[in-house]
């Protein structure tokens, strides 16, 4: 008997193995307005909202673009779930039977770009030609 359930256990191992396990990582980035220009580590993904999949977690560069507002870069983490720390990670990626979606959202709010004053604009570019010189 102790034989036929080690066999019953390795099979049903080998099964949940081929059809077992997936984890989906997505992103949604908003951006207030909308139909932002999104790059994530200066790549660019789409026009905000977007939604990417991604496969690692930690530090990326975000830069938000689009015409009439301040340029946004900075800085954001994704910090892993416990199912995907050693040793859960493996059960998760490889014996689980469902899938696990990870989803995160991040929103951002442009600020609207500032108007230069003719006299402000005379000024730096004064100064730029007594740098150049």
């Amino acid at each position: 008997m102790k034989k036929r359930t080690v066999c019953l256990l390795g099979g049903a191992l080998a099964v949940a193995a081929l059809f077992g396990g997936c984890v989906e990582r997505k992103l949604t980035i908003k951006t207030e307005p909308q139909d932002a220009v999104v790059f994530l580590n200066d790549e660019e993904i789409g026009v905000s909202p977007v939604t990417v999949s991604f496969q690692w977690y930690g530090e990326y560069r975000v830069r938000i673009e689009k015409q009439g507002y301040e340029t946004l870069k900075t800085y954001r983490s994704l910090a892993p779930p416990l199912h995907d720390h050693p040793p859960f990670d493996f059960f998760a990626q490889n014996l689980w039977p469902d899938r696990i979606v990870d989803s995160y959202e991040w929103t951002f709010t442009l600020s609207p770009q500032s108007e230069i004053s003719r006299e402000q604009l005379i000024e730096n570019a004064e100064e730029l030609k007594e740098q150049l010189q």
